[in-house]
């Protein structure tokens, strides 16, 4: 082959990487925490909701049972590893309280 030829292939190959990279869906990868609230929580609650003056989460007993009440509400039918991540998830977003914690509440629970 030529070096014209080659030069060829290689900007076929280049325009077809591209058009293909424009076109492809994005790859976003969200935890099982995210996705449960991004689809049952966040047409109702805003971010607003964890911001407030008078938020009701101080620590990890209040925050799942803040999750476990809402997710009761609507019917959800949520089990204890549900409201865990989706308690992990808002800790992470929006609490940052200690994580060593979550354990000690997650034993408390089981034992009960």
């Amino acid at each position: 082959m030529t070096n014209r030829q080659n030069r060829k292939i290689l900007m076929v190959c280049l325009i077809a990487s591209i058009a293909t990279t424009a076109y492809s869906e994005p790859t976003i990868e969200m935890s099982r925490g995210e996705l449960l609230y991004s689809t049952h929580c966040i047409a109702c609650h805003t971010t607003k909701v964890h911001w407030r003056d008078k938020r009701l989460v101080t620590d990890w007993q209040s925050l799942n049972n803040q999750v476990r009440r809402w997710q009761e509400s609507i019917s959800l039918n949520w089990n204890a590893d549900d409201v865990a991540v989706v308690s992990s998830y808002l800790n992470a977003v929006y609490y940052h309280l200690p994580t060593d914690k979550v354990k000690e509440v997650a034993q408390k629970k089981t034992e009960k």
